[in-house]
Parts: C-alpha cells; sequence; structure tokens
C-alpha cells in the first residue's frame, strides 16, 4: 500500500471515529431510554418525545422555565469517563399537574443526582428503590399527595443534601437512619401527618442550614441538641406538635437569619433565651410558645432584625425605649401579653401591635389606634385600655342583632340588612365601623409573600352557586389574628352564626387545589372550634359552610369574635399567601328575642306583645263561653 492509500486509509478510520464520538456524545443509554419511557407512564408524564433523543436538549426535554414555579427539564452528561452514552443526571419536572405515582424505575437511572417532582398531584409512597440512588443530592417532592412512612432505605444517601417533602400526606416515624445523612444541608418536612419524637441521631445533622417541621403532629419535648446545629441559617418549628420550653441552647445558633417556634403543647413556661448573639437574625418569631420574665434590653443589638413577634405569651413589665429606635424594625408583634408602663412613641413606617396588654393609659386619653399602633383590647381582657369608652360610644338603647358582610360591601340577605365592610386593613389594623356598635383588628404579615402585600385583600377564584353568594364573594382574611367585636349589644343569651366559603382555592386538578386552610375559632375568649378547615367542613371550596354557636353570653355589652392560625394547614399552596383565618360573614341575634322565649330586655314587671295576645285570646273565650 503507497503512502497515498495509507494516508486515505487513515483518514476514513479517523472520521468514523469521530463521528462515532460525537455520536456516542449526544445519545442516551438505550437502558435509561427505556427506563424514562416507564417512568413517564408512572408520572403520568404525556409530552416526551421519544422520537427524539432525551438527550438531544430539544423541546419536550428541556422548555424555558419559570422560575419556582415551572420547570420541564431532562438534563443529561455525555462526559463521563470510560463510557459512550449520555446518562440522566436531572429530571425537573416542576410544576406540571401530573396525577400518576412515583416510579420505581427510578433506579435504572445510575447517575441521577436531580428529582424535583414539586408541586404536581402525585399519589401514592415513596418507593424503598430509591434507596439505591448512590449518586443523587436532592429530592424534592413537595406539593403533591403522597402517602406513607419515609423509607428506611433513604438513610443509605450518603450524598444527599436536600430533602423536601412538605406540603403532603407523609404520615408515621421519622427514620432514625436520616441522622447518618451527614451532607444534608436542607431538610423540609412540614404540613404532613409525621408523628412520635425527633430521632436522637438528629443530633448529627450538624451540616443543616435549615430545619422545617411545621403543621405535624410530633410529640415530645423540644430536643435540647438542637444546639448541635451550629451552622442553620432558618429554623422553623411551627404548630409541630411539641412542646415546650425552648431550649436554652437556641443561644449557640448565632448563624440564624430566621427563626420561627409557635404554638408549643403543654404548659412548662420558660423564660426568653438569650438572643443578643444573633447578629444576622432578620426575622424572630416566638409566638405562644408560654414565655415568661420580661422584654431584654439586649434585643437593640440585632441591628439586622425586621420582624419582632413575641405575641400571645405572658411577657410583663415594660417596653424597653430601645425598641422604638431600632431604625430596621418593620414589624413588632407583642399581642396579649403582660406588658405594663408606657406606650413608646414609635416611628412612622413601623407596624406594632400591643393590643391585650396591661398599659397605664389614662382613662381621658384612651385611643384604640394611633396610625399604626393597635392597642386595642375588649373590656374583659387583662385591663381597661381601648374598651368601648376609647371609642366615646354612648349606647342609649342596646342592640339585640348584629349582621357584617365581611370584606365585603352592604347586602340584603333574607331581609336582613348585612353592614358593608370594605376598610383596607393592616400587619397592625384596628378599624371602627363608622356606626360605632362593631369593629375589627388584625395581627401579622404573610412573612414569605409578596402576593397579598400588607392589604390581605382575598380574591375570589371559585365559581359561588348558593343563592346568597353576594355573602361570600368578598371574605376578611389575616395572617395570624382576626378578631371582631360587637359594641352596643344588649346583655344576655346570643346565637353566632359565622358564615365561610374557601375562595382562595381553586377546585381542580392542579396543585394548587392541594392548599389547605386551618385556624381555631375563640368567642368570648374562649376556644370554640380547634383546626377548622373551611372546605373540609364545606364538602369542597366555593360552597358555604356556617358554623352556628349557641348559648354565647354577652354580660358587658361587648361580644369578641376571634380567629387564630396556629401554625397548621399548607403555606404555599396555591401560592405562600393562602393561609391564615379567612371569614366571609358574620350574624349575631339574641336567644332571648327568639320565639318562646323571654326578650333580653324585658324585665318580671314586663309583658311580651305574644302574652298579651294570648291574654286576649283566652279572655274572649271566657266571654263567649259565659
Amino acid at each position: 500500500m503507497n503512502t497515498s492509500s495509507q494516508f486515505l486509509f487513515l483518514s476514513l478510520i479517523s472520521i468514523w471515529f469521530i463521528s462515532l464520538t460525537a455520536f456516542a456524545a449526544t445519545t442516551i443509554h438505550p437502558d435509561e431510554k427505556k427506563a424514562l419511557e416507564v417512568i413517564a407512564k408512572s408520572l403520568g408524564k404525556k409530552d416526551w418525545n421519544f422520537d427524539i433523543d432525551p438527550c438531544s436538549n430539544k423541546p419536550n426535554w428541556v422548555t424555558p422555565t419559570i422560575p419556582n414555579v415551572v420547570e420541564n427539564n431532562v438534563i443529561c452528561n455525555c462526559s463521563v469517563a470510560g463510557d459512550n452514552f449520555c446518562h440522566v443526571v436531572e429530571i425537573n419536572l416542576k410544576g406540571q399537574n401530573l396525577q400518576g405515582t412515583l416510579p420505581s424505575e427510578l433506579n435504572r437511572l445510575r447517575y441521577l443526582q436531580v428529582i424535583d417532582l414539586a408541586r404536581n398531584n402525585l399519589k401514592g409512597p415513596i418507593p424503598k428503590e430509591w434507596g439505591s440512588l448512590t449518586n443523587i443530592y436532592k429530592f424534592a417532592l413537595l406539593g403533591n399527595q403522597l402517602t406513607g412512612s419515609i423509607p428506611v432505605e433513604i438513610a443509605n444517601l450518603s450524598a444527599l443534601q436536600i430533602l423536601e417533602l412538605f406540603n403532603n400526606q407523609f404520615s408515621g416515624n421519622l427514620p432514625p437512619g436520616l441522622g447518618h445523612l451527614t451532607q444534608i444541608q436542607i431538610l423540609r418536612l412540614s404540613s404532613n401527618k409525621f408523628t412520635g419524637e425527633l430521632p436522637a441521631t438528629f443530633a448529627k445533622l450538624t451540616t443543616l442550614q435549615e430545619f422545617r417541621i411545621e403543621d405535624n403532629q410530633f410529640s415530645g419535648k423540644i430536643p435540647n441538641f438542637i444546639q448541635n446545629w451550629t451552622s442553620i441559617n432558618k429554623l422553623m418549628i411551627q404548630g409541630s406538635g411539641l412542646s415546650g420550653p425552648i431550649p436554652s441552647g437556641i443561644s449557640l445558633l448565632t448563624n440564624l437569619t430566621d427563626l420561627r417556634i409557635s404554638d408549643l403543647n403543654g404548659s412548662e413556661y420558660s423564660h426568653l433565651p438569650q438572643l443578643n448573639n444573633m447578629k444576622s437574625l432578620n426575622r424572630l418569631i416566638l409566638r405562644n410558645c408560654n414565655i415568661n420574665g420580661t422584654l431584654p434590653e439586649n434585643l437593640r443589638t440585632i441591628t439586622t432584625l425586621k420582624h419582632l413577634d413575641l405575641g400571645f405569651n405572658n411577657l410583663s413589665g415594660t417596653i424597653p425605649r430601645t425598641y422604638a429606635d431600632m431604625n430596621g424594625l418593620k414589624y413588632i408583634f407583642l399581642t396579649g401579653n403582660l406588658l405594663t408602663g408606657p406606650v413608646p412613641s414609635w416611628r412612622k413606617n413601623v407596624s406594632v401591635d400591643l393590643s391585650y396588654n396591661n398599659f397605664s393609659i389614662s382613662q381621658g386619653s384612651q385611643i384604640c389606634k394611633d396610625e399604626n399602633v393597635n392597642l386595642f383590647s375588649p373590656s374583659w381582657g387583662r385591663n381597661d385600655t381601648g374598651t368601648v369608652s376609647c371609642l366615646s360610644l354612648k349606647c342609649p338603647k342596646p342592640a339585640n342583632s348584629l349582621y357584617i358582610n365581611c370584606g365585603g360591601k352592604q347586602a340584603i340577605v333574607d331581609g336582613k340588612s348585612y353592614d358593608g365592610d370594605s376598610d383596607l386593613p393592616g400587619p397592625a389594623r384596628f378599624h371602627a365601623n363608622p356606626t360605632g356598635n362593631w369593629a375589627y383588628s388584625t395581627t401579622g404579615v404573610f412573612v414569605e409573600s409578596n402576593q397579598l402585600g400588607d392589604t390581605y385583600s382575598p380574591k375570589n377564584i371559585t365559581k359561588l352557586t348558593m343563592v346568597d353568594a353576594e355573602l361570600y364573594t368578598n371574605a376578611r382574611a389575616s395572617p395570624t389574628s382576626l378578631t371582631y367585636y360587637g359594641f352596643c349589644l344588649a346583655n344576655g343569651s346570643y346565637i353566632v352564626n359565622l358564615h365561610f366559603a374557601e375562595i382562595m382555592i381553586p377546585d381542580d386538578q392542579t396543585y394548587g387545589s392541594l392548599g389547605r386552610r386551618v385556624f381555631d375559632i375563640y368567642l368570648q375568649g374562649k376556644p370554640v372550634q380547634k383546626d377548622f378547615n373551611i372546605a373540609k367542613e364545606a364538602g369542597g371550596v366555593g360552597k358555604k359552610v356556617i358554623k352556628q354557636f349557641k348559648d354565647i353570653i354577652v354580660s358587658s355589652n361587648t361580644l369578641e369574635i376571634r380567629l387564630y392560625w396556629a401554625g397548621k394547614g399548607t403555606q404555599s399552596l396555591p401560592n405562600k399567601s393562602i393561609y391564615g383565618p379567612l371569614i366571609s360573614a358574620i350574624s349575631v341575634e339574641s336567644s332571648d328575642s327568639q320565639p318562646g322565649s323571654i326578650s333580653a330586655d324585658s324585665s318580671p314587671d314586663s309583658i311580651t306583645a305574644g302574652a298579651v295576645v294570648g291574654i286576649l285570646v283566652a279572655a274572649t273565650i271566657l266571654i263567649l263561653s259565659f
């Protein structure tokens, strides 16, 4: 073979080798393509086009994304050493509203590192076969209808850094093996049905940066071992089922930027932990945690603090004057404590709720609200600050009924006139109706949402079919506490009807329909229903349910109706502002004025009209008989 022939032969060999290499660099492994076909069938993913190579980066396999909402991508690695094929390393199917189940065949994708199936409508358990995905570092399954317990095999995923299971229906105890995931950084388990105590092995999770267990059914106390999590930035334990006290060792978590603990079980009291070394703290919520003692002066050293909520505890003493000088603070909620002394002068751009306390305000200068400062409390509260007298109300003739179309316009339904209620609320808002016979108060802020801002005006996205839809088209909502006060009511017994309809959660097969709104109902300061779910009791969204409470006693001419969010329910479905109390209308009528009963303003010396008619009829019969 001459030189030219040799050169031609070598050239052909090179071209063949280069083309083979190019082909191998863009082609999925045949076994993985078959696995994707099975995976698609299980998930209910119907728009993958298998006539196109899944690793081609072409439409149906890689599409434009909407950050944090929609993703539809299959990502491959075509540079695996010693391999002539591409391999799937990521599957991101976020916000696809998939209706299927989790496929066990996922374990056939040996190089898989990320699986994100967030915000779909998937059902069933996590397959135990997933425990063999040793390269996986992110599991995101939030916002589905997944059930069962966490398989113990998940503890085999030594490379796992992110595990997101919140907003599902998982149950059972947490497997202790999760404590051996030495690289875990984000562990989100909120809004499930997990039970039992937190495993002692979790003390080893020293790489944790975020830990969320809100809205569960755990038992036992907040464990002391959380003090080992010195790398953590975000810690959320709201409505978890755990009991107090808050461990003092929490003060060692100096990297915290967001600390939320609320609604602890049990009756054991604790002092406010030392927090002044948390120099990066942005949000501090320790609400309804059985905290007593006084407010610490050294909180002023946390210059990054913007949101402070210590409401519904047993804090006493005065508010340090330095709190009013904390320029970074935007929200401060000290609602429902035992605070005394003078009220500081707050800056205009800060919202402050100080209602239900024992502040020293002279009767002549009583105020219910001063700009963004809410001071109101009812007459049976812990003091007389902000009682009806602060509204300068005079009640020459007490009423025996009250009707409010919450968040809506004035309406006449069944011959009864419902007052309009269209005022825009705020984080610390007290608003008295112009008639003077009722008012409302809102407390809290949607901390992770910019959907509703500070106005909390619910938007109806449902189709209402009830005959009195004008009472349910609009509503009043609040992130934490929503209270209505009825003034100038005649003392006596009342029937209180609270009208509800869930109008912010869709009725379809999307992930948004999986949202759950749960809150508590109080009348006259006493709990009358825990964990109330509007849609569940109404039989669906867009349907009305009227909760009736009888024999509610008014003894000081004032009725209080309070709705309170205790950390239960989802917080991000269909978006991050759909949680907390919501009410459509209120109707209150005196039991004493109902047929067969004595009028509320009657006395032993007075006779009702019905009694007079009865006497006349009897007298007439007697005369005719005579």
